[in-house]
C-alpha cells in the first residue's frame, strides 16, 4: 500500500514537489501571519515589562497612556509617591512621532523620563551601548531598531539630541522603537508650536483685557509664562513595595487622588484586548482565507492526480484490490503533499520573519498546531479525490 503511493508520487514527482513548493510558500505566509499575532503581543507585554512599572496612575475615566491620551499635573508624583505601599514614582510622557537623523525620518515612541538613576520608572532598564542619560536637557538614549548609533544627533521637533545610549527591544505596543529623553524636554515637545502659531497666542493674550491690566504687566508676562510651559505627563509610573498587594496601593490612589490606577493584569487587557483587538481579527481572518485557499489547492491537485490515473485504478480494482487500500494510497499522497508544503513553509518562514517590517515570534505551539492543521486540511481535501477514486468501474480497464 505505502510503495503503491510512493511509485505514484515518484511517477509524477515533477508536478509534485512543484506543487508542494507552492502549497509551503502559502503555509509560511500563514505562519509569518500567525507569528504577526504573537509578536503584538510581545511588543505590548515587553513595553509593560521595560517601564518597570507595577501600577499605572493616569487621567480619571481614561485607558491611557498607551491606549488613550491622558493628562496629568507633573508634579502628581510626589502626592502618590507618599503614599502607603508606593517605593518609586516618577511621572513619563509617551509621544509617537517622526525623530530626523540627517535627511531620514524614523518612526519612534518618544518617552520623556524623569531624573532619577537607573531602576527609576520609565527608564530603559539595561543598555547594550553607551550610558543612561545624565544631563537635564538634549541628551537621549535609543533602541537600536531606529539605526542610530552613539555620537549621532537626531532630532526631535526644533531641539537637537546626541545619542548618548543604545538599548534593545524597547518598543512600543505599535512595534516603534522608542527614543528616551528627558522629562522636560518631552514636555516641551509634546506641545510645541511653530513660531508664528506662537506669536498670535502671545498676541492675542495681551490684546485680552482680562490679563492685559493696566499697571500690572506682571499678571500679563505670567500668563504669558504659563502658556510657554507644559506643566502636565502622561501618567505617573509606580513600583510597590514588597509585602503590599499591587491592588491595595491602586484602590488607595484611587479613592484618595482621583485618579484612575491600572495594575500590570489591567493594562495588558487594554493593551492586548483593546488596542489590537482589531488587527487580531483581521489576521484570524486572514488566516482562515489561508486555509480555505490551501484546502482548495490540495483538493484540486489531488483530484487532478487521481483523474490522470483513473485507468490504473480500474486495473486495481480488477486485480482485487480493495477500496480501503485505494483510498489511503489517495489519502497518504495527500498528506505526503501537505507534508512537503509544510516543511517549505516552516523553512520560508524561519527565514523570512527577520526581513518583516513588524516583529514576528515564531512560537514551536504554533509550529506543531499548524503541522496539525495542514494534516487536517490535506485529509479532508482528499475525500472528494477518494469519492471519485471509488467510484471507477473495473470494466474501464479493457475498455477503449
Amino acid at each position: 500500500m505505502i510503495s503503491l503511493a510512493g511509485r505514484d508520487i515518484l511517477h509524477a514527482w515533477g508536478k509534485f514537489v512543484f506543487t508542494g513548493f507552492g502549497l509551503g510558500l502559502l503555509i509560511g505566509v500563514t505562519l509569518t501571519m500567525a507569528g504577526v499575532y504573537r509578536g503584538m503581543v510581545d511588543d505590548a507585554k515587553v513595553l509593560l515589562d521595560n517601564s518597570g512599572a507595577d501600577l499605572w496612575v493616569v487621567q480619571k475615566d481614561t485607558l491611557g497612556p498607551y491606549a488613550e491620551s491622558s493628562s496629568i499635573y507633573d508634579d502628581v508624583w510626589r502626592s502618590v509617591r507618599a503614599m502607603p505601599g508606593v517605593a518609586r514614582a516618577a511621572g513619563v510622557t509617551y509621544l509617537t512621532m517622526q525623530v530626523r537623523r540627517g535627511d531620514r525620518d524614523v518612526r519612534a515612541m518618544v518617552s520623556g523620563v524623569a531624573a532619577g538613576q537607573p531602576g527609576t520608572p520609565g527608564w530603559p532598564p539595561y543598555l547594550v551601548a553607551g550610558r543612561q542619560i545624565t544631563r537635564g536637557h538634549y541628551e537621549a538614549v535609543a533602541d537600536i531598531a531606529a539605526g542610530f548609533a552613539l555620537g549621532d544627533r537626531i532630532r526631535i521637533r526644533r531641539n537637537h539630541y546626541a545619542v548618548v545610549g543604545l538599548t534593545r527591544r524597547m518598543v512600543s505596543s505599535n512595534g516603534d522603537p522608542m527614543v528616551f529623553i528627558p522629562l522636560k524636554d518631552a514636555q516641551e515637545a509634546q506641545f510645541l508650536k511653530d513660531n508664528d502659531a506662537v506669536l498670535q497666542q502671545r498676541r492675542r493674550t495681551a490684546e485680552n483685557p482680562v490679563f492685559n491690566r493696566p499697571g500690572r504687566p506682571d499678571v500679563l508676562a505670567a500668563v504669558i509664562d504659563s502658556q510657554a510651559t507644559n506643566p502636565y505627563v502622561n501618567a505617573v509610573l509606580v513600583q510597590v513595595e514588597q509585602g503590599h498587594h499591587p491592588e491595595e496601593v491602586a484602590q488607595s490612589i484611587r479613592r484618595w487622588k482621583r485618579l484612575t490606577v491600572y495594575t500590570r493584569g489591567q493594562m495588558e487587557e487594554i493593551l492586548v484586548g483593546k488596542l489590537i483587538a482589531t488587527s487580531a481579527k483581521q489576521i484570524g481572518m486572514f488566516l482562515v482565507i489561508l486555509a480555505v485557499v490551501s484546502a482548495a489547492i490540495v483538493a484540486f491537485i489531488i483530484y487532478t492526480l487521481t483523474l490522470g490515473k483513473i485507468r490504473e485504478i480500474a486495473v486495481l480494482k480488477l486485480i482485487g484490490t480493495r477500496n480501503r487500500t485505494i483510498a489511503v494510497m489517495i489519502l497518504q499522497q495527500a498528506v505526503a503533499l501537505g507534508a512537503i508544503g509544510f516543511v517549505v513553509g516552516k523553512i520560508t518562514a524561519t527565514f523570512g520573519a527577520p526581513l518583516f517590517p513588524k516583529y514576528v515570534l515564531l512560537e514551536p505551539m504554533d509550529s506543531a498546531a499548524g503541522f496539525i492543521a495542514v494534516v487536517v486540511i490535506c485529509v479532508l481535501s482528499s475525500i472528494i479525490a477518494i469519492r471519485a477514486a471509488l467510484r471507477v468501474d473495473p470494466a474501464e480497464a479493457i475498455g477503449g
